[in-house]
């Protein structure tokens, strides 16, 4: 897939994720909620920290040029932390020299390094911090392929029933059979690598869990009597989805894009670690750690890269959980 249709369904799914917060804002308990959110500071910090990542993230996709970003350019002529490969050559941290690995010889440095270089003279911070951009664009195109099936089976089964129940049980019954990993790996052997095959395998696996929770809480809703008041006034099944069952499981499907989003990180990085993840080249968590594996038993030891890598990685997969938790405390119907 081309990087500016990457890029332009990544800007797709936020316009969606922000169009579904908007229709679920409608609803009192999204109000009611929102007054809860306000006090809760954990929730909050971790809000900041999400979109934190996502600035990041959404500057190093927009380009100024056909190989610089709008984060290339802060980082190399604002901050000066410049990020061109050199010599096949590690340098520590804050170090001013490095030593190329056939020639002892030391070498001067383009420029400051906070957390070192890579093996083939990349800055490690600028990759840990670009692994954001993979990160987005995964959970963008990920999202944009299990939510609205998750949405349109899930509530279709929980409302019609009958055969479209069965037909429904029985696909993701199939799926979730059958091991995660196992299907996520198989599928990415069969097809060619990249972001969106590797979306499209994780939206395989990731639409199941929310399907089966919304199908449960539609069910719910349809005994409910502002249901029954509006199948008596003769509003269309249409209606009856869109005006009263969709924005009552909105928070459902907020909590599950949050943790959703956590989890496909976390696959990619697992994934890219097994070596079937994102192609080579690409900034990755996954691929940082992946590389860095063989050369924590080089003298002297060489630990900056999974650090870095497992820092960026550990940072957003808190901050998404803990915000995903505040968001369940805010919607719980009991307070």
């Amino acid at each position: 897939m081309a990087p500016w249709l990457e890029n332009l369904i990544v800007i797709v799914s936020l316009a969606c994720a922000f169009g579904l917060l908007r229709l679920g804002s409608k609803n009192e308990r999204w109000q009611r909620a929102w007054k809860f959110f306000k006090r809760d500071r954990i929730g909050i910090v971790a809000g900041i920290g999400i979109a934190i990542y996502l600035l990041v993230g959404t500057l190093d996709l927009l380009e100024i040029s056909p190989s610089k970003s709008i984060l290339d350019w802060v980082l190399g002529d604002a901050i000066g932390l410049r990020d061109e490969p050199t010599k096949s050559s590690y340098s520590a941290p804050f170090a001013k020299t490095t030593f190329d690995i056939s020639n002892p010889a030391p070498l001067q440095l383009p420029g400051r390094h906070p957390m070192g270089t890579t093996q083939l003279g990349k800055d490690t911070f600028v990759q840990a911090i670009k692994g954001s951009s993979t990160a987005l664009v995964l959970g963008g195109l990920t999202s944009l392929i299990y939510l609205p099936l998750s949405i349109f089976l899930g509530i279709a089964a929980g409302y019609f029933r009958g055969w479209v129940d069965d037909a429904v049980q029985y696909l993701y019954s199939t799926i979730a059979s059958i091991p995660d990993i196992l299907l996520l790996i198989s599928m990415l052997m069969v097809m060619q690598k990249g972001l969106g095959t590797m979306s499209l395998a994780l939206a395989t696996t990731g639409w199941v869990g929310l399907c089966r929770l919304l199908r449960g809480e539609t069910m719910r809703l349809n005994e409910r009597q502002f249901v029954a008041a509006a199948r008596s006034l003769g509003q269309s099944h249409f209606n009856i989805i869109a005006r009263h069952l969709l924005p009552n499981v909105m928070h459902l499907v907020l909590i599950n894009f949050v943790l959703g989003f956590s989890a496909i990180v976390l696959a990619e990085s697992i994934l890219s670690y097994l070596g079937v993840g994102t192609p080579i080249g690409t900034a990755s968590w996954g691929q940082m750690i992946d590389g860095a594996r063989g050369e924590l038993g080089r003298e002297p030891l060489v630990w900056w890269d999974v650090t870095a890598a497992s820092v960026a990685l550990f940072g957003l997969v808190l901050s998404l959980n803990l915000f995903a938790d505040s968001l369940r405390r805010a919607f719980d119907a009991r307070r």
